[in-house]
């Protein structure tokens, strides 16, 4: 393997199997997101239930994740994600039927609403393990030397996956509607189920199977919070995303501020889509192991600042190219979080560490939907937006000044340790 190999994971068939199922359940899981947000608010037209949504999602999601961390750590990895791929098949078919005009017709609002909402609350159980079993099976599908480079496509691929899959949503939605939409949901789970059959079954690598629960849970959290480099990156990620959810808020801009409807709605969505890939194909090609930490500062700085302009943005096009930038700055802050993750995290904890990952930054996604759906009833849309993103400035600020060690931060010195390792 040639050092500084962009490509070097890539190098390793199941890598890439991994990346084609990792894609799919991300693509699909975003997607399906962004649709039910349409439906629901179609049919409450409330800023409010597109907030419950996130809430449905991340309640189940936090309360689970220290418990799914455990259960990951002790389990084999491929079947863990067998059981979560089919869990995510039968809620996404749940769904296909919830939006069938055939099956739900003469239910009340409230009946599809709250059914919708279930699905959904179930969908957190699901995600609670999903997180950290993809986390703890990269690790096991590449060598070591080859992690940083994995950890770079891995998170490229979950960012591509996480803005395509919106952008395709707010498109098919228009041409085909939300039923097919749904449709097309469940048959990428049904692609992440076939290509999952390429990877061979992995070792468990836990020296502690069998250790009592609380303890493992004790050791899991305690590893987090005194290492200095993965609780700042995750802190300083968790506060943005939470402050920074605008595009929750899309629907809103699309049907009633910028009025441009569902195609519109696609093109708003589809914009942090090639922002991704820009910092795929940039993220590759000159990592960022020097100066990690100043480098995720500016990272989430530059996306509060594009939340901003995009909030006080009454012109499409510039509401357009703000969530654009925003796509290539949440990516690099995505690039350099998930390799200082793979790069600090011992083999027999990636479960329990992706856990806590999920509670701060899994999860801030949905959170911070419920954070722009309440802002936005309580001081209005644009207000809410503007609100976020400079809570967002401001966290960034904060972290700067109070975690000098943090701005220091810098792993060419791991990753030298990974590329000498045999």
């Amino acid at each position: 393997m040639k050092k500084n190999d962009p490509y070097a994971a890539l190098r390793f068939k199941e890598f890439n199997m991994f990346l084609l199922l990792r894609f799919a359940m991300v693509f699909a899981w975003s997607m399906q997101f962004i649709i039910i947000e349409w439906e629901v608010y179609s049919l409450t037209k409330s800023a409010l239930s597109l907030g419950v949504i996130g809430l449905m999602e991340v309640i189940p999601a936090i309360g689970m994740a220290l418990f799914a961390g455990h259960i990951v750590d002790q389990k084999e990895k491929k079947g863990m994600l067998l059981k979560c791929i089919i869990g995510f098949s039968i809620i996404s078919f749940g769904l296909f039927l919830l939006t069938w005009p055939k099956i739900v017709n003469g239910w009340s609002t409230n009946m599809v609403l709250y059914s919708i909402y279930f699905l959904v609350f179930l969908g957190g159980l699901v995600r609670a393990f999903l997180g950290p079993t993809i986390f703890s099976l990269l690790a096991l599908i590449v060598p070591k030397k080859a992690y940083p480079n994995a950890a770079t496509w891995s998170s490229s691929v979950w960012q591509i996956g996480s803005v395509v899959g919106p952008a395709v949503a707010g498109f098919s939605i228009t041409w085909i509607g939300v039923h097919w939409s749904m449709c097309a949901i469940f048959t990428c789970s049904i692609l992440a189920l076939l290509t999952l059959t390429q990877i061979a079954t992995k070792p468990i690598l836990n020296p502690k199977i069998g250790e009592p629960i609380m303890e493992s849970l004790k050791e899991g959290v305690k590893f987090v919070f005194t290492n200095k480099s993965i609780l700042g990156a995750l802190t300083l990620d968790m506060v943005a995303v939470l402050f920074g959810g605008a595009v929750a808020l899309l629907p809103i801009f699309a049907q009633d501020i910028l009025k441009v409807g569902p195609e519109g709605f696609g093109i708003l969505r589809a914009a942090p889509a090639v922002g991704a890939l820009l910092t795929m194909f940039i993220s590759t090609h000159l990592p960022f192991y020097k100066n990690a930490g100043i480098k995720l500062l500016a990272a989430i700085f530059g996306f509060g600042i594009c939340v901003i302009v995009f909030g006080l943005s009454t012109w499409f096009w510039l509401s357009v190219f703000a969530l654009f930038m925003s796509g290539v700055t949440d990516g690099f802050s995505v690039v350099i979080r998930q390799t200082i993750l793979q790069l600090k995290t011992p083999d027999h904890m990636r479960g329990r560490v992706s856990a806590v990952n999920s509670i701060f930054v899994g999860s801030s996604n949905e959170l911070g939907a419920f954070e722009s759906g309440l802002t936005a009833k309580l001081m209005g849309t644009v207000s809410a937006v503007v609100f976020g993103g400079s809570m967002t400035l401001l966290v960034v600020i904060f972290t700067g000044i109070s975690l000098p060690g943090f701005r220091k931060l810098d792993l060419q010195k791991d990753l030298e340790e990974h590329e000498n390792h045999k």
